[in-house]
């Protein structure tokens, strides 16, 4: 087993992105009953909403699962750090701020801590702050990114070079091929968002499916540069507007009143592409179907393992 199969206690090393409020309990119980590592994003929900998927989730699955906590975002930290210890969820994923102060009471719990990164320098601070395995996201990656900008494929390898635990690769994987380049690079698995939304299980809305389905190579576009908040989304009419409202002026403030959870649910779940948004990664691109979480992790751990053969062939 691999550095993250073995911590993580799962069949595979592909993990489940965050996802804020449109997270569920039936695709994170999906993931990791396919052999992956679910996640469950609490966004903004409110401790009660947050407690209620857990719950729903334990009831789906035995396997292991993720709360993932975005720092800066989420207004409830404190209660449901609380909650992952009360409900014995084994994993929780830190993004969106300094980790650091919580790390050690969740690691007294027995839990393992997964630190989203997209720099050297968070990572080394991360690992020293006791993290146990990184996520090192590229600009690729759907929604809320780092404004640094850097890319996958030039972040992996820097910070796998400079940290002693195990590296997870995010940003433009959503198949077997991307498995195999970012375990070439030195990552130990990989993280995805985008590719999970056209699966058979997650319980969004077909219009937002069939988004992906009929995106090309420049489906995606990013948004908020002038506010010094970036996010990448699917290019939507939704979206169009806000990069209008960018060129004409606008605060940080209004930025955030345009990019709530609340429009970000009206774009996922309701399918609305003219009154809220979609997130979309830059592997929107490589989506061709609609598999169920099973087929999808399956076909993806067997194209991988065929690509590295040929690799080796080639050298």
């Amino acid at each position: 087993m691999n550095g993250i199969t073995s911590v993580l206690g799962i069949k595979y090393p592909i993990i489940q992105g965050g996802m804020g409020n449109i997270s569920n309990a039936v695709l994170t119980a999906a993931v990791s009953e396919a052999g992956g590592l679910g996640t469950i994003g609490a966004g903004t929900m409110p401790a009660e909403e947050v407690e209620q998927i857990i719950l729903e989730t334990k009831s789906r699955t035995k396997m292991p699962f993720s709360v993932n906590i975005a720092l800066s975002v989420s207004p409830n930290v404190v209660e449901i750090l609380r909650l992952t210890v009360k409900h014995g969820v084994k994993i929780v994923t830190l993004s969106a701020g300094n980790p650091a102060p919580f790390i050690p009471k969740l690691k007294e719990a027995g839990i393992k801590i997964i630190t989203v990164v997209a720099s050297v320098k968070q990572a080394k601070k991360a690992e020293a702050a006791g993290a146990d395995i990184l996520v090192a996201e590229g600009y690729e990656a759907a929604g809320i990114n780092s404004n640094l900008e850097t890319t996958t494929l030039a972040l992996i390898p820097q910070i796998v070079g400079q940290v002693n635990i195990p590296v997870v690769a995010a940003g433009g994987i959503g198949d077997g091929k991307g498995l195999a380049a970012m375990l070439a690079l030195g990552a130990c698995g990989v993280q995805m968002g985008t590719r999970f939304i056209a699966t058979k299980e997650a319980p969004f809305h077909e219009v937002y499916k069939q988004k992906l389905l009929q995106a090309n190579d420049h489906e995606t576009v990013i948004v908020g540069r002038s506010v010094g908040k970036i996010r990448r989304l699917l290019n939507t009419p939704y979206a169009g507007k806000l990069l209008e409202a960018e060129k004409k002026g606008i605060t940080s403030e209004e930025f955030a009143k345009l990019t709530t959870e609340d429009l970000h649910k009206k774009g996922a779940l309701e399918g609305n592409e003219e009154s809220g948004f979609m997130n979309g990664g830059q592997v929107s691109g490589l989506i061709s179907d609609i598999p169920t979480v099973k087929e999808l992790l399956d076909r993806m751990v067997i194209q991988a393992k065929e690509r590295l053969r040929i690799a080796e062939t080639i050298l």
